[in-house]
Order: structure tokens, then sequence, then C-alpha cells
């Protein structure tokens, strides 16, 4: 080791630069590396929390993993900002965020109603942005804006997936309770006509407020319909609190059939042993088993994190390693880094293939329906129901 590697590396080690990291020049002098700030946003509080934390964790990973590289050109600080899944909050965030001319891009949103309410911030502020978990389609394909782009599918793939499962199990009739939020509608309207298409029948819908606490007025008619499945358009903790009153009703024998809302295991801590039997989707395919599924749990499970990456977390961190590849090819300008994210097709991820549409859209579409089994979501095709060695709600 030369003496100026030895001196930079007792400088770093005192603490002594802390505006960037160090990197060696072809002559082993040492070279301050210049900062680079990005950004992270997402449900860090509140009943959605957990795939928030697991979305920040995972791109906070793409972020230490890109600083310990020492042929990046750059040291990089993710800024986390907390939506809190609250459309209000999370234009205050994106605000915040997009008017840091310092940050050059960001990783943003896992609520819908979120991603949805800030498009025009990121547009107007000129913030380059890769959604990680937020499924509604207008989010990409409303406007055409440049600046923003998802990694993950969106909810008309989920729901096609959806209602041809359910239908191939035999379920044809059923009744719907979403929320009223953009999210919840469009989960509505993209069920409702793919379940058409296939011949099922919705015998009753029913809009309910995000932050509604008793559905017994909707469950009571539900009752009276007798469907045999009930659709749940909405997150977490609306559905712990429906399937919680449905089991109080008497409603045991009907499937309770929902979105990538519920897909996190706080559902199934929330329900305990009545959350059997639930279904969910996601995008792609389950973490372990994606391309490269088994290097992000080691990297993830390396860094202690307090919580797990959730069913969104190998997205939210696919999402900051694109943004980082452009800033390191591009340089910290957000109209540069924003041509290149335009550009993106065919490229790696530890998801799969990305490409991005004319509206920033990643077309990859394959979804992976999950049983809740013996306390844990399990890929459906490895379950015991689609065994037959066990029966869902309602079959004979």
């Amino acid at each position: 080791m030369t003496g100026r590697r030895r001196l930079a590396l007792a400088i770093l080690s005192a603490g002594l630069i802390g505006f960037g990291a160090i990197g060696f020049d072809a002559t082993g002098q040492a070279v301050a590396k210049d900062k680079v700030k990005v950004g992270f946003i997402g449900p860090l509080t509140g009943g959605t929390s957990a795939n928030g934390l697991g979305g920040r964790n995972s791109a906070d990973l793409a972020v230490r993993l890109r600083n310990a590289d020492p042929k990046a050109k750059y040291s990089y600080e993710m800024i986390g900002l907390d939506d809190e899944c609250k459309p209000n909050v999370g234009v205050q965030q994106a605000t915040k965020l997009a008017a840091d001319k310092d940050v050059i891009a960001a990783a943003t949103h896992y609520c819908s109603a979120v991603a949805i309410a800030t498009v025009d911030v990121y547009h107007k502020f000129g913030l380059p942005v890769i959604v990680w978990g937020a499924v509604l389609p207008d989010i990409t394909y409303r406007n055409k804006y440049p600046e923003v782009h998802r990694v993950n599918g969106t909810m008309i793939n989920q729901n096609q997936h959806n209602a041809e499962l359910v239908s191939k199990l035999g379920y044809k009739t059923f009744a719907v309770i979403h929320d009223t939020t953009d999210y919840g509608k469009g989960h509505n309207k993209y069920f409702s006509e793919a379940l058409a298409k296939l011949g099922g029948k919705i015998l009753g819908t029913f809009g309910v407020t995000s932050d509604q606490q008793d559905f017994n007025a909707e469950l009571t008619q539900i009752k009276a319909l007798n469907p045999q499945a009930i659709y749940f358009g909405g997150l977490t903790p609306i559905g712990v609190r429906v399937r919680a009153q449905m089991d109080k009703l008497g409603l045991n024998n009907i499937l309770f059939d929902a979105t990538s809302g519920i897909k996190s295991d706080a559902y199934i801590e929330g329900l305990g042993k009545l959350a059997e039997g639930t279904l969910s989707y996601i995008e792609g395919a389950p973490t372990e088993r994606l391309p490269g599924g088994k290097f992000f749990m080691e990297k993830y499970a390396a860094q202690n994190y307090p919580n797990p990456p959730e069913a969104y977390g190998a997205f939210a961190f696919a999402a900051m390693t694109l943004i980082l590849d452009a800033v390191e090819q591009a340089g910290p300008d957000r109209k540069k880094v924003m041509a290149i994210l335009n550009n993106v097709k065919d490229r790696d991820s530890i998801v799969g293939k990305v490409s991005f549409d004319d509206h920033g859209q990643n077309t990859v579409a394959a979804i992976t329906a999950f049983v809740a089994q013996d306390g844990k979501w399990v890929v459906w095709e490895d379950s015991e129901y689609a065994a037959g060695k066990r029966k869902l709600p309602g079959q004979k």
C-alpha cells in the first residue's frame, strides 16, 4: 500500500472527510468522490408502513452497495421521505424533494392514490422518478410525462390473472368491496371487466372509505346476496378489518379474493388463523424466485434491517439501481438522467428484464398468485389448495 493510500484511509477512518467517499486515481492518489443526492418516498408510518419500510430499506441497500463499489464515480446519499399513504402528504413530500435541485432522481410511492396525485409535481420540477410499487395504470398512462416511469406492472394485468384463476376454480358470483380512492376504484373497474368477459357476475358493489372501521352494514347486505366470493380492492388495514368482521357475521364460507394491496406479512399477523385461504396477487415472481432474488435477499439480510423487504422491496431495489446506473452514465444532471431512463430497453435487473415504453411503463407483465396457508403467503401453484389437499372457502 502506498503512503498516499495509507494516509487517505487514515483520514477516512478518522471521519475527517465528510463530503464524499474516497476513490483512487490511476496513480493511486486519493480522490474524494462528489456526493450525489437521490430520493425515496413511501409510506413509512401508518397502516401500510410495512411495505414502505421494506421498500425504503431495499432502495437504501442499492445505495449502500453502490457506495461500496470502488468503480462508482460518485458517492450517493438517499433522502427518504414518508408520504403516509396520503395524497395530500405525498404531494407535500414530492414538492419538497423535487424542489431540492441537488436531488437528481427518486424511487417513489407504494400507494396508487399518492402516486397519481404527485405526477404533476415531478413534471413541473423536471424530477425523473421511477415508481416502485403503485399499480394504478393512470400513473403512467393518463399523461405522457417523460419524468415518470414505473418498474412494476399495473392492476390491469393483476386483475386479468385474478379473474382467470377464480373462474377456473369455479367461482361465478361475487360481491365487491373497494376503497373509494383511485386505487380501489381502479381495481373494481379492471376486475369487473375481466370477470364479465369470463361469464362471472357481480351481485353488488360497495365503496368504502380508507379509514372506515365498521363494515357491518355492507357485510349484512352481502350476506343477503349470498355470493360465492368477496373481491376486495384495498390495502392491508381495511382488509384486516373486513375479513375480521366477516367472521363475526358468519361469512367464513365465502372466499376472500384480494389484490396486491394486502400482500403483506402485516395482513397475516393482524388476522392470525382468519387469514387462511385468502388470495392475493402481485406483479413479478416471489422475491426468492426472481433472477436476482437470491443475491438480493443475501445482501438484504447482511444489512440487518429490522424489517423484511416485503412484496415490492425488490422493485424498489431495481428502481434505485436503474437511477444510480443512469447517474453513473450521465452525471448528476436531471435532464440527462431522464433521457437515459426514457431509453431503457431490455435491461437486466433483479426483477427480470426492464423495458420502458413511450409512457415510461415497464412492459413486463408477469403476475404471481398467492394464498395464505399456515401463517404465510404461499405461491398458489405450490400450495396444498392448488394440489387439491385443501379446499378454499366455498369450494365443494
